[in-house]
């Protein structure tokens, strides 16, 4: 039977993904408002439920309860695989499941598995899914048990093994839920902590294609170029974020004055790791000044790399961006990265992604703006925070007004899935152009 261009835009990958992350989603929220997962054995109310499954599902971290006093073992299990699921994918998840039962993917399974970790083929695509989540679970697992001997010398051993696996997850999927309630701020000193957790937000921002490239290195002795922009975007967007914590808030008594010089190091190094997508924090984002507070907002917007568990306009649209304007300056035609010519193609779509993006935290700000009252330098970190899905907070999200919570929860949804897979998945069906129309000349700048 024909399909119809209806029923083909509903079959569509785009259409699929977003639709699979709202199932997802949908279903948290039921089991986040059932008895069993509230403390108090009562109904959460919806939003709340809404809100928190969302941010899990979307691996943000922003929370309008306390995680650790508000839900029971149940529900901080929920929240832990949310972020589980809307880290990996589900449809990487469904992978594995299939994988396990030996069924065979068909054609659509795999241009779903393309669309989902953003390959540019489908050749080899089951084969990067299989090694991401072998090395992902691995990575996740000895993570745990290194937490929880850390951890064992100050809470009961099944106590400090739950809380291994629960911020295993939680950091390596970028999800930026903490069971502490002040995030990890008891361990800004923590030598221990801030490696391991510093390696687990990285590995889970690189992006599954980087991840299997840096697996088969010591094979192919190479990395593709994707590989390359990712590993040096990032690595300077750390280091420069680390060093202007540190010169801004040195003498800030309330962040990182009153630390000694080498958990100055350990603060500002994994706070510029975290402020990219993981959200977690072991300074108070609340005593930050301004002159930070404004450069994190710029570090959450362009956040992790694509295909990864984390959000932003991704790293390598930064790269492209910052590589046509250097080559407009210089008056050069190419956008040259590593002796390579950026596709046209691939400009263009970097350029529609960071105007749609900054379209929707514009107007997140100013629906912000009119719902609650706070100041604006918050309402824009805040909206920050959930277009790049990072989850850090200087306390406004849990003040926020019942509009407030349903315009962040949106967003925070628009900024896991991405403004381009969403508008893929609802347009209508696109026609040819019989004839182009002639050249026009207009002055610009």
């Amino acid at each position: 039977m024909k399909k119809t261009g209806i029923t083909k835009k509903f079959a569509s990958p785009p259409f699929i993904l977003v639709a699979g992350i709202l199932a997802i989603i949908a279903v948290g929220t039921v089991l986040l408002m059932l008895p069993i997962a509230n403390e108090n054995g009562q109904v959460l109310n919806f939003v709340d439920a809404l809100f928190t499954a969302t941010s899990a599902a979307c691996v943000t971290g922003l929370i309008v309860v306390d995680v650790g006093s508000t839900f029971t073992l149940f529900g901080e299990i929920v929240i832990m695989v949310l972020m589980q699921l809307g880290g990996l994918g589900f449809m990487t998840i469904a992978t594995l499941i299939a994988l396990l039962f030996g069924r065979r993917l068909s054609l659509k399974d795999r241009l779903l598995l393309k669309e989902a970790i953003n390959a540019d083929t489908m050749e080899g695509v089951v084969r990067i899914i299989r090694k991401v989540l072998i090395f992902s679970f691995s990575i996740e697992g000895i993570a745990a048990i290194i937490f929880t001997i850390r951890w064992a010398v100050e809470m009961p051993f099944g106590q400090a093994f739950y809380y291994g696996v629960f911020h295993s997850v939680s950091l390596f999927n970028n999800g930026g839920f903490d069971l502490f309630g002040n995030s990890f701020m008891n361990y800004t000193g923590d030598w221990l902590f801030n490696v391991v957790a510093s390696v687990l937000v990285i590995s889970g921002g690189l992006g599954f294609v980087v991840l299997n490239d840096l697996f088969e290195f010591p094979k192919k002795r190479s990395l593709s170029l994707h590989s390359k922009m990712v590993l040096s975007v990032s690595g300077f967007l750390i280091g420069i974020g680390a060093l202007v914590l540190f010169i801004f808030e040195f003498t800030n008594t309330k962040t990182l004055g009153s630390l000694d010089f080498a958990h100055k190091v350990y603060a500002s190094f994994f706070q510029s790791v975290s402020t990219r997508s993981s959200g977690t924090s072991t300074i108070d984002m609340t005593e930050l000044r301004s002159a930070t507070q404004f450069f994190f907002i710029l570090l959450m917007f362009i956040g992790a790399s694509p295909g990864s568990t984390g959000g932003g306009i991704k790293t390598t649209t930064f790269f492209i961006m910052m590589g046509a304007i250097i080559a407009m300056v210089r008056g050069q035609k190419d956008i040259v990265f590593f002796r390579h010519r950026i596709a046209q193609d691939l400009v263009m779509r970097a350029m529609t992604i960071i105007i749609i993006t900054l379209g929707i935290y514009m107007v997140v700000v100013l629906l912000l703006l009119t719902t609650e009252d706070a100041p604006f330098l918050s309402i824009m970190f805040e909206a920050a925070s959930a277009v790049g899905t990072v989850g850090l907070s200087v306390g406004l999200t849990p003040e926020l007004t019942v509009w407030g919570k349903l315009i962040i929860t949106v967003t925070m949804f628009i900024g896991r899935i991405g403004p381009l897979t969403i508008a893929y998945a609802v347009r209508p069906k696109k026609t040819k152009n019989l004839y182009r129309h002639p050249e026009g000349r207009i002055i610009i700048g």
